[in-house]
């Protein structure tokens, strides 16, 4: 990258005309006709550049790519044109993305945008609310007000629950740990967790899950100053959700050992296996126990919208807490989720009032600042794009969006099984996600993970698909995440063949080494 700048003196830049203008720079009276010129200028680049994507990736080598990037300069001193930048960057930057919305691209929960979410984001980016207090976002702040209370319904929550836009799973189920943490400790000890610190008993607290659940369950822990040690793992049954008879064998064996379990996270849709955890009865223990029960639903909780498997969800209505994504299966432009929380008033534990940002008075007056119930200070009018489609898509069309990336799944693993060399992990996927292996019969000699693994990065560097890899009980295996409700079955078969032709040459290199 060139990182030279030039060393003018800002006076000679401009930039003490107190006259200036700068009526090109932002969205305001007569700039709207640069506006529109530039925004012009990009849709139709990229309708030019979608055209041209055949393939899921270039297949550039993350060395060539870096190379390349390298090159472009990250400033100009004068200034230049979009249509000179957009050409600028038009064979690194735009043709050489993940084509997430390309048939072929199964690899991760990430998903392709709707076009109601990318026209959400023009109105966000050009007023540029800040949703921390009402000065900031007046009109953006009772939308999201609206939304949150839209999925609290959805989930089966009552008048006493309410929520707030985050960046995603990571945050949220940060937040529902947080509050767990400091409630507990209010309740056992009458410690203020937020004046006061941790009390010495701490290190006795435990949060149990499953040994499937998201790392991030970990990390909070570590955030927290709990330590990782803090979390104690569940097995999971031959489904990947967590055993029951288990958890109640560590939750007796905390009991003797006079640990104190404070929390109980679900997994509603594991990365892996899109596996869903018994959360009725995970709900009765926790009820039992006095647990707090957190349910990450950032995969799974779009089943919300879906007309043949919104079933799947029950029991979350019991949930303390809930994590959900937007930018999974609801289809949204990354960064965009929410977290929900059954009472309200748990919310105190994130407040900190500030005179010039969300002063105590505020409140007596009735005036909203969602700061008050964010670990963000300054966060984006993310709510807007899922009220754009929502209204725009609609909730008829997402169900069935939903449900045919599930019975995708369904197919496609069945058809898996009955391949030869070719070993499905999850035969009955529970969502939309499918783990298989490339398996022939070969002497033990054969290195079948390495193999795996070349395939894996053969499909990618040849940009004939994207799919994902992981490793399962020692074992690597294959992925595809099917959030993309364009793809067919016959792209997966085109797929699978190509995973079959190569992983014949692999294995013959193995046989028979040059």
């Amino acid at each position: 990258m060139n990182f030279i700048f030039e060393k003018e003196s800002l006076e000679n830049r401009g930039f003490n005309h107190p006259d200036k203008e700068y009526s090109n720079l932002f969205l305001h009276g007569e700039s709207t006709e640069s506006y529109q010129h530039i925004t012009q200028q990009v849709t139709e680049k990229l309708a030019e550049v979608m055209n041209k994507l055949e393939h899921p990736y270039s297949g550039k080598k993350p060395s060539s790519l870096y190379q390349e990037l390298n090159k472009l300069s990250v400033f100009s001193y004068e200034g230049e044109s979009i249509e000179s930048l957009l050409e600028d960057i038009n064979d690194t930057l735009l043709m050489s993305n993940i084509h997430i919305a390309h048939q072929k691209s199964v690899a991760h929960l990430h998903c392709p945008s709707l076009v109601s979410a990318l026209a959400a984001e023009m109105i966000i980016n050009a007023f540029n609310p800040s949703m921390d207090s009402w000065d900031q976002s007046p009109a953006a702040t009772y939308l999201e007000q609206e939304v949150i209370q839209w999925l609290l319904h959805g989930f089966g929550f009552d008048s006493e629950a309410d929520g707030v836009f985050t960046s995603g799973g990571t945050q949220s189920n940060y937040t529902g740990l947080l509050i767990a943490r400091d409630s507990f400790c209010k309740k056992t000890w009458g410690v203020n967790v937020q004046k006061h610190g941790l009390p010495p008993q701490f290190q006795r607290l435990r949060i149990l899950c499953s040994e499937d659940a998201h790392f991030t369950v970990k990390k909070s822990a570590s955030q927290l100053g709990l330590g990782e040690e803090s979390v104690l793992s569940i097995r999971t049954d031959k489904n990947h959700r967590l055993c029951i008879a288990d958890l109640n064998r560590k939750l007796e064996e905390l009991d003797k050992e006079q640990l104190l379990p404070f929390a109980l996270v679900a997994t509603c849709g594991t990365t892996d296996f899109g596996s869903i955890d018994p959360l009725s009865d995970m709900a009765a223990i926790a009820k039992k126990h006095g647990l707090w029960l957190h349910v990450d639903a950032a995969f799974g909780g779009a089943l919300i919208l879906s007309h043949q498997h919104r079933s799947k969800l029950r029991g979350i209505e019991k949930a303390d807490s809930i994590t959900v994504d937007f930018h999974k299966l609801f289809y949204q432009p990354i960064s965009c989720g929410a977290f929900l929380l059954k009472n309200k008033e748990g919310f105190r534990y994130l407040q900190h009032h500030a005179d010039y940002l969300n002063p105590e008075e505020d409140e007596e007056k009735g005036i909203v600042n969602l700061v008050n119930k964010s670990i963000q200070t300054t966060r984006r009018f993310d709510a807007l794009k899922l009220f754009f489609s929502l209204r725009m898509v609609g909730t008829k069309q997402y169900g069935e969006m939903i449900d045919h990336t599930l019975s995708l799944a369904s197919s496609a693993a069945c058809y898996i099984a009955g391949l030869e060399n070719m070993k499905v992990i999850n035969p009955d996927p529970e969502l939309n996600t499918i783990v298989f292996r490339f398996e022939p019969s070969v002497p033990d000699t054969v290195d079948l993970n390495q193999v795996n693994r070349n395939i894996h990065k053969h499909l990618l560097y040849t940009g004939k698909a994207v799919l994902a890899k992981t490793t399962i009980k020692g074992e690597v295996c294959l992925k595809f995440t099917l959030l993309n409700p364009r793809t067919k079955l016959v792209d997966l078969k085109g797929i699978l063949a190509d995973i079959h032709e190569f992983g014949e040459l692999e294995v013959k290199k193995w046989r028979f080494p040059v």
